[in-house]
């Protein structure tokens, strides 16, 4: 199955982000950026697809934008960093992709899940 997926844990609350709205892009030949899809993360803190399967999973450069700034503003927090963007390539061959982001007002992480 191709899949495109995220989550997002607050490590501050220990508790799922909800609500934060997560963008894809895919980076055109021509150097411009092209919008996949647009969600929000569910009440778990998930985006279980960002991909629509039916399409080929095309080699090169995707991006995860996170607006964490529509995030936080909604916790009563002032975040230091309003949007995380996440970029990764898509090599041959390759199908799946989970991209968790681990996320605190003053920094966040991230790694490639399964």
């Amino acid at each position: 199955m191709k899949r495109i997926s995220t989550h997002i844990l607050d490590t501050t609350r220990g508790k799922p982000a909800a609500a934060v709205p997560v963008r894809l892009d895919y980076h055109e030949s021509t150097g411009a950026w092209r919008q996949i899809s647009a969600q929000k993360t569910d009440a778990d803190g998930r985006c279980s697809q960002l991909f629509d399967e039916d399409s080929g999973l095309a080699e090169g450069l995707y991006r995860l934008t996170f607006d964490t700034a529509a995030y936080f503003a909604s916790q009563g927090i002032c975040g230091l960093y309003p949007v995380v963007e996440i970029t990764f390539e898509v090599r041959s061959g390759e199908s799946h992709f989970h991209i968790p982001l681990l996320l605190t007002p003053n920094g966040y992480t991230t790694y490639r899940g399964s």
